[in-house]
């Protein structure tokens, strides 16, 4: 099969076809030929031979943007087997078949139906065969082939990135790049001229120049000053074809601005200025402002501003406002238009950032004169001081001098002038002052140790004018006298130990005096020489304003005397001096060893045997427990008394039947033995409770003399007596028990109990080396001893 294109219409496509046909037909003239033999299919033996055929392979070519009313011819396929009989039918497949393209299926002819764009799509890829239109078996194998879209210059060039803003330097070299500017253009750039882009200026000339081949805006001109002009608009066109005639354009804009280099000097608008500043004038404050003009912008403008010259140097000074690059003119000091009356001074405004490519412009500086004139005010009055500081004692009398203060007029007319105290409404007036003198007076009679200081503020005003005021400050010290007696410095808890020895130091005091310094310290302390000699503590002076309190004897006892009071005297060394007492109280400690205090409360003395808190709770709790059983016991021996039970039938028998079993002692239901067991304590002869008595009993107060009176063995025989003659206890003999064991033996205790009201020679103190089991058995014994020893 053969594919042969028509599309050439220009005489170079012409030629690009004819070449492009006459070496296909060349290179694919000749046909390879391939046997295949087959079986020949139920007895045939003839073999046939088919030769494959050979396609003529080619590109087709159609154009872009065809607007013709007929669809664009594109090529046409051709097969070996084609006798131009029609039986060979041709069918297209692939990208665009049916749609974009068509194709004759007898002739093989290909048609574009539809207008095509190379810049959405380059080419086609295609698919044809020829089959037998009978049998619909293919006579020949598939074959790709391509169609391209052929570029016609149908896109204009186009700036992406535009507009552009850029900046250039002012005063830069003539061929200065400024901006590469860049189009792009969406035509074939392979295929002829379309692509190729060519740049112009169409506005900006003679200023701004660009390069047709790379885009590249450079400066034209030398020295372009940004203070003539600042902005300017280049309009850049870009033209394809090489830029001949018929090629399509595209075109931005670019818009430059010249920025600003220190290219002018600053210049004052006037070379002399005046300024009136009147004597009033506040020191500090700004009077007047000046300004050079430069051309410049930003930094390049910024300047300081100085005074160079003039007889004003030490009486004012300049500024620079930055933001609005002024000279602020202030007063250093006061001006008095009675002394000078006027003043000349020389400003100089430098640049601060110079461009040294540029000194040949300068000097970038400039001066102008300035005189300042002093106007006359009527000023307030003047104090002869800024302030002024008096001393005055306490306790002085009311109407005492403190001091003078002293103001005048300073403008010519000398005007009189008064005095007052400015008191604010809480102020506490303690001092007046003379109008006309200016003498400051108490008003009170003072104390320091209460207010030690005052400041007070005097006004002072011209009588001709008394709305000018002027004020001064006046500090008052008020000085010491010595008033005031020393006393101790605070509530001091002093603790001395059972254990202490003689001489030793117990605390250390000290003491304070409301009065200064020289009247207060140094304090002397001492005892009260009035009272006798305490046996107990003494005091040491240690001659710094402290005391040392001692004891004068071996051992305290808490139980016999748990505090003690200590008078002393306490004097300073003021002119003349004071002095004051005072009353310390010394309680006494158990301490340990080391000297820490264990107690000072009473209740520890409980303990003092070995016995912790923890055991006396414990034996309180069991003394409670037995209490408690005791109760119970006699409630329940109460609530079972039964009467006795004598047996009816037998009298005779001094048998007792009870209930219960026995519980000893208890089972005495039908005799009262209290008064046997103890005849002392017996108060009154009771009644048997098994029978009703019939005979009154003897007396009590005859019973009491008679116990008293005899043994237990005479009193138990005088009992067996009474129980003999009484008719009626019962008829048998009952058995009694008794428990009392006599009267206290003559021979007296063996307990050493009382062995401490005996004299002894025994040496108790290795006690205390038997460790703290033994501690305060060591303490009592020694207390014993140094008790006897006193």
């Amino acid at each position: 099969m053969k594919i042969t294109s028509t599309s050439c219409i220009c005489p170079v496509l012409v030629c690009l076809c004819f070449v492009q046909r006459c070496y296909g037909t060349a290179h694919h003239s000749s046909i390879k030929v391939t046997r295949n033999q087959t079986k020949h299919i139920e007895g045939e033996t003839e073999v046939h031979h088919r030769p494959k055929r050979g396609w003529v392979w080619n590109q087709f070519f159609v154009l872009e943007e065809h607007m013709g009313p007929d669809p664009q011819y594109v090529g046409k396929l051709h097969s070996n087997s084609d006798k131009g009989d029609g039986s060979v039918k041709y069918i297209l497949t692939g990208e665009g078949a049916g749609t974009i393209f068509i194709i004759d299926d007898t002739t093989g002819d290909i048609h574009s139906t539809k207008s095509l764009d190379r810049e959405q799509k380059t080419h086609y890829v295609l698919h044809a065969q020829a089959i037998d239109r009978r049998t619909n078996k293919p006579l020949e194998p598939e074959s790709e082939f391509i169609i391209k879209v052929q570029d016609i210059n149908d896109n204009a060039p186009k700036f992406t990135d535009g507009p552009y803003i850029v900046t250039v330097p002012e005063m830069s070299d003539m061929g200065t790049s400024v901006l590469q500017v860049t189009a792009t253009d969406a035509d074939d750039p392979t295929y002829g001229n379309s692509a190729r882009v060519v740049y112009s200026i169409l506005q900006g000339q003679p200023y701004f120049s660009v390069d047709p081949k790379t885009g590249v805006i450079r400066t034209a001109l030398h020295n372009m000053d940004r203070e003539a002009r600042e902005h300017y608009s280049v309009v850049i066109q870009a033209k394809d074809m090489a830029g001949q005639v018929g090629g399509l354009s595209g075109s931005t804009t670019v818009n430059i601005t010249l920025t600003d280099v220190n290219d002018n000097p600053p210049r004052f608008p006037q070379k002399h200025y005046q300024l009136y500043v009147p004597e009033s004038a506040q020191v500090g404050s700004a009077v007047g402002k000046i300004k050079a003009n430069d051309a410049d912008t930003g930094s390049n403008a910024d300047m300081t501003y100085s005074i160079i010259n003039g007889d004003g140097i030490g009486i004012f000074s300049i500024s620079t406002d930055k933001e609005t690059r002024e000279g602020i003119l202030s007063l250093k000091k006061p001006l008095n238009y009675e002394k000078k009356k006027s003043y000349t001074l020389t400003i100089e405004g430098a640049n601060t950032h110079l461009d040294f490519r540029f000194s040949h412009l300068g000097p970038f500086k400039d001066a102008t004169m300035l005189k300042i004139i002093v106007g006359d005010v009527d000023e307030p009055p003047l104090f002869s001081m800024p302030s002024y500081v008096m001393e005055v004692y306490e306790n002085a009398k009311i109407g005492t001098v403190v001091g003078t203060v002293l103001a005048q007029d300073p403008d010519s007319a000398n005007s009189l002038v008064r005095y007052f105290i400015d008191y604010s409404a809480e102020d506490d007036r303690c001092f007046n002052i003379d109008a006309n003198t200016g003498t400051i007076r108490t008003t009170k009679v003072l104390d320091r140790e209460e207010t030690p200081w005052y400041n007070i503020t005097v006004a002072a005003s011209e009588n001709d004018n008394p709305g000018l005021l002027s004020h001064v400050a006046v500090g008052i010290r008020v000085l010491d006298v010595n008033d005031n007696p020393p006393e101790l410095a605070r509530e001091y808890d002093i603790v001395v130990c059972e254990n202490s020895k003689p001489g030793q130091v117990i605390h250390t005091i000290s003491a304070t005096d409301k009065d200064d310094f020289a009247n207060g310290p140094r304090f002397n302390f001492f005892l009260d020489e009035r009272l006798s000699i305490n046996p107990n503590f003494t005091l040491k002076d240690n001659e710094d304003n402290t005391a040392s309190i001692l004891t004068r004897r071996r051992r305290f006892s808490r139980t016999i005397q748990d505090v003690y009071y200590l008078p002393i005297m306490i004097s300073d060394g003021g002119i003349p001096s004071l002095s004051s007492s005072s009353t310390l109280t010394v309680r006494v400690c158990a301490c340990e060893r080391d000297g820490r205090v264990r107690t000072c409360h009473a209740e520890a003395f409980l303990s003092s045997a070995g016995l912790s808190t923890g055991a006396l709770i414990a034996i309180l709790l069991c003394v409670v427990i037995l209490l408690a059983i005791v109760v119970l016991f006699i409630t329940l021996r109460r609530s079972k008394k039964e009467p006795l039970i004598i047996s009816e039938e037998d009298v005779r028998e001094n048998v007792v039947t009870y209930d219960d079993e026995g519980g000893g002692e208890e089972d005495t239901e039908a005799f009262d033995i209290t008064a046997l067991r103890n005849p002392s304590a017996a108060e009154e002869l009771k009644y048997r409770r098994d029978i009703r008595p019939e005979v009154k009993l003897t007396p009590r107060h005859q019973t009491l003399s008679t116990l008293e009176s005899i043994d237990v063995q005479e009193f138990i025989k005088q009992k067996l007596a009474e129980a003999d003659l009484d008719p009626s206890v019962p008829p048998y003999d009952s058995l009694q028990t008794y428990a009392y064991e006599g009267q206290r033996s003559e021979a007296g205790s063996i307990s050493s109990l009382d062995s401490a009201t005996t004299q002894s020679d025994q040496d108790y103190h290795y006690l205390g080396d038997w460790g703290p089991e033994f501690k305060k058995l060591a303490e009592l014994y020694g207390e014993i001893e140094s008790e006897r020893t006193t």
